[in-house]
């Protein structure tokens, strides 16, 4: 596979992933909605991460300021916390003794703000791919 071909493949989760969060939130499954938008993100910033490395493979790791800071990306203070909440959901989401608590947190209005932060992050980094 040529290193376009990795970054289509991460793009093409990722779309696949912002579909899947969408439905969730439409179905009122917040909870994953937003456990689906981090891996969104996820997945578009290790596209990102292909682009700017050499290497074909990003690191196997979740944490998305980590991989924003290494597909050289330099999120802005705003960022970074925003990134630092949305690593939360996929702990949260994950884990039993999270996992009610979060649920119970998601609500509508908490879900859907966070989803058109995580849309807005998305389609910035799909510019800079």
């Amino acid at each position: 596979m040529t290193k376009q071909d990795h970054i289509r493949y991460w793009l093409n989760e990722a779309a696949d992933d912002w579909e899947s969060a969408q439905v969730n939130f439409q179905n009122a499954r917040f909870n994953w909605s937003l456990f689906i938008g981090h891996l969104t993100l996820e997945k578009v910033l290790k596209a990102l991460w292909i682009k700017n490395n050499s290497e074909n493979y990003p690191p196997r790791l979740h944490n998305l300021l980590r991989l924003a800071e290494g597909g050289k990306y330099e999120p802005t203070e705003r960022e970074k916390l925003f990134l630092d909440a949305v690593n939360k959901f996929n702990i949260e989401a994950r884990y039993p003794d999270y996992k009610e608590e979060f649920r119970k947190r998601c609500t509508k209005d908490f879900a859907q703000s966070y989803l058109r932060q995580i849309e807005e992050f998305y389609q910035c980094i799909l510019k800079k791919i």
